[in-house]
């Protein structure tokens, strides 16, 4: 018997979307509008607007932010601009994938350009010495 959406277990999820998100990381940079193919990962469904939540490592403080499909919000030094929000049909396991452009002003500030699940954050994360970015979720 096969339980989360078809997979045996989350890691078999986890590998599934990792999967994805290599076989598809060039098409999505251009158009993180379009939900990844059906036959790769199931049906992901659009949604307007990405719940993120950036944790300033050095004040220990989160900043929740909603920001909308195309659109751009701040934090600190930080410049997040969503490209694309979808979620997993009410079928199959809940979860959340965002398309993130993320600048950072300061001069020897990283950035970081690509997809993150809600469910997986350690999945494709940021890596930058003051903030944590996460998605939470798509509405």
């Amino acid at each position: 018997m096969r339980g989360l959406g078809g997979y045996e277990s989350r890691a078999g999820m986890r590998a599934g979307f990792a999967a994805l998100l290599l076989a598809t990381a060039p098409a999505w940079g251009q158009g993180a509008d379009r939900p990844p193919p059906a036959s790769a990962a199931g049906a992901w469904l659009p949604r307007q607007t990405a719940e993120v939540t950036v944790l300033d490592k050095v004040r220990a403080q989160a900043s929740p932010l909603s920001i909308k499909t195309g659109a751009s919000g701040t934090s600190g030094s930080l410049t997040i601009t969503v490209r694309g929000c979808f979620v997993r049909p009410p079928d199959q396991p809940a979860d959340a994938a965002a398309f993130l452009d993320i600048q950072d002003s300061r001069p020897t500030g990283t950035g970081f350009r690509g997809w993150m699940l809600a469910g997986s954050p350690s999945l494709n994360l940021m890596q930058h010495p003051i903030y944590d970015v996460r998605v939470v979720a798509c509405r």
